[in-house]
């Protein structure tokens, strides 16, 4: 069983300013899994903050087949016992991610975390320039977890691609 869960918290363009990052600050933290997590050969759970309903939280949960991963722009290809993620590229304006990324390969009982930060555009039309912004995090266990997992311990493989989204250098390191 792979689980995988993301937290996702979106904000817009108007949300940008201080008082507006001190209202989500902390909001991508993982969750406690639900309890108890349904069976199935990849389990996700999608946690979504978004400015536009005062930050409170949504939760999805969806079972399936690896391909269940390609709605969270994520590729699983497994070999055995170990599964290797890849971030697929996606739909944001920024940071423009045109081919596919290697970003871990987790074997049994390993948990691997993915922090990511994007630009999107309300629409794919050029002529409207609104934006919305959205900050990730993915934990992703190889193997049965205990609903706390993603709350406790270090992850064995840790991946942050946040950049600075309002212009500035960006920050990344792989580890």
């Amino acid at each position: 069983m792979i689980v995988i869960q993301r937290t996702r918290v979106r904000w817009s363009a108007a949300g940008r300013g201080a008082p507006q990052a001190d209202a989500r600050r902390g909001l991508d933290r993982a969750v406690p899994l639900p309890t108890p997590l349904p069976t199935g050969d990849v389990v996700v759970h999608d946690v979504l903050a978004d400015e536009a309903v005062n930050y409170a939280r949504h939760d999805d949960v969806q079972t399936g087949d690896v391909s269940i991963a390609r709605g969270l722009a994520l590729w699983l290809t497994l070999d055995g016992s170990a599964a290797t993620v890849e971030r697929l590229p996606g739909r944001a304006a920024f940071p423009r991610v045109g081919t596919s990324t290697r970003l871990f390969t987790l074997t049994h009982g390993q948990v691997g975390r993915y922090r990511a930060n994007f630009r999107f555009r309300f629409t794919d039309c050029a002529c409207n320039p609104s934006w919305y912004y959205e900050n990730w995090l993915i934990h992703i266990g190889n193997g049965d977890v205990g609903h706390d997992r993603f709350l406790r311990g270090q992850p064995d493989r840790d991946v942050d691609n946040r950049v600075h989204l309002y212009g500035g250098s960006g920050r990344r390191s792989n580890h």
